[in-house]
């Protein structure tokens, strides 16, 4: 079987995307969700949070919600808002955010290469969130979250996805976020062959972002074999992905606030901290420049901690990241946080939100003290998915995100 395969996208008809695309559907919450789609009746918020169509108290993983997101999609193609393509394609799509401009490819990701780890994982998954994803897949009979995926440097794929970007796209709308998302239609068959055999070359590919996504379309994939049976490939075999080269990949920090102090003063929880860190007063917000080095705020003063030099090497892939670093030697011997999992002691704040929102946390007196860090690395997420390790929780934060709704995966 193939690494990736090309398939017949459902795609917002020409001129309409700017009625259909939306967040991600775990960016935001309900109300959020509810909010944002109010007066838009094509956005694909109702397919990816049906709760909002529906009162107010709804359990949002109630048998009522996933047969409202099939209604919904049903609607939205009736409408003509939704067309399929003819034929299989694959898709060039850009994001552009800030001056960054990243360029992947919209493909079908193997699941028994998901499954043997050759598209590699490093993170748990929940299993309620696995739940819910494999029943609005199966509710809606179509994969419409894509899966975020990187590939090793290839450049001959680098430069197939260029040429198709010279194009005419297909889609080119700005999101109400400022983020740019640009589609071009990836139909001749020899660009097809090509990228299908380069991406059979590659060893690996990794999961960025969506692992609840590509377990629950592997758990849809044997349901699917064990009822229904199938001759050859089924459509279930591959998972709605979108596939960027590493090396274009932006991981921001993961910052992390903390209720309180422990029971500690803060004079005895200083001193608690010097115990592994050099710890000096910063005039301004601290921005990690280096691994080994973080930010921490508190009492409305900013302050710079190093790790103590000998506590750094490390040959561990998940050891040496920072986050392991901070909750090894801070996080869990000061402030007794030992599974961030589940402690409600403990909450995470992605780099997008500037230093400024950690700062708001702890001023509002809400949280005691924010800790920013230096942001993983494409290489780090690498090593640690090649070692068959996970990372710790909220490791990584990738912007720009995916919408939702530019190209989905129909099951049939």
């Amino acid at each position: 079987m193939n690494l990736i395969s090309p398939f017949k996208g459902l795609r917002p008809a020409p001129g309409r995307a700017s009625d259909v695309i939306a967040p991600p559907y775990d960016v935001l919450n309900s109300a959020e969700a509810r909010e944002r789609a109010d007066g838009k009746p094509w956005s694909f918020l109702h397919i990816s949070k049906p709760e909002i169509d529906l009162p107010e108290n709804t359990d949002p993983y109630s048998a009522d919600v996933y047969a409202k997101a099939a209604e919904n999609l049903a609607r939205i193609r009736e409408a003509g808002l939704l067309v399929r393509d003819e034929q299989p394609c694959y898709y060039a799509y850009r994001l552009i955010m800030d001056g960054h401009s990243q360029t992947g490819l919209v493909a079908g990701a193997s699941v028994a290469d998901y499954d043997t780890n050759r598209i590699r994982k490093h993170e748990f998954t929940r299993p309620v969130k696995e739940d819910d994803r494999v029943r609005q897949i199966d509710a809606v009979n179509a994969q419409t979250g894509p899966v975020l995926l990187a590939y090793p440097d290839a450049p001959a794929v680098d430069a197939i996805l260029a040429a198709a970007a010279q194009g005419e796209p297909a889609l080119d709308v700005t999101a109400d976020d400022g983020i740019q998302h640009t589609l071009w239609v990836i139909d001749n068959a020899e660009s097809i062959a090509q990228l299908t055999a380069a991406f059979n070359a590659m060893h690996a590919l990794y999961i960025a972002d969506g692992h609840h996504r590509s377990a629950a379309a592997s758990r849809i994939a044997k349901m699917r074999h064990e009822h229904q049976g199938s001759a050859g490939v089924a459509p279930w075999d591959f998972f709605l992905s979108v596939i960027f080269p590493a090396h274009q990949m932006k991981i921001f920090d993961y910052n992390r606030v903390i209720k309180d102090l422990h029971g500690m003063e803060p004079s005895q929880f200083l001193a608690a901290v010097e115990e592994h860190f050099t710890l000096e007063p910063s005039a301004t917000p601290v921005k990690p420049a280096e691994p080994g080095t973080f930010g921490m705020y508190m009492d409305g003063q900013w302050f710079k901690l190093t790790l103590n030099p000998a506590l750094m090497p490390n040959d561990d892939p998940v050891a040496r990241l920072d986050v392991s670093r901070l909750a090894r030697y801070l996080i869990e011997p000061v402030l007794g946080i030992s599974d961030p999992r589940r402690d409600d002691r403990i909450d995470f704040v992605g780099g997008i939100r500037g230093l400024a929102g950690l700062e708001k946390r702890v001023n509002s007196g809400e949280m005691a003290v924010a800790f920013s860090l230096y942001a993983t690395s494409m290489q780090d997420l690498m090593s640690v998915a090649d070692n068959n390790d996970v990372m710790p929780p909220k490791s990584t934060w990738f912007e720009p995100k995916l919408a939702d709704g530019v190209v989905s995966y129909l099951l049939d």
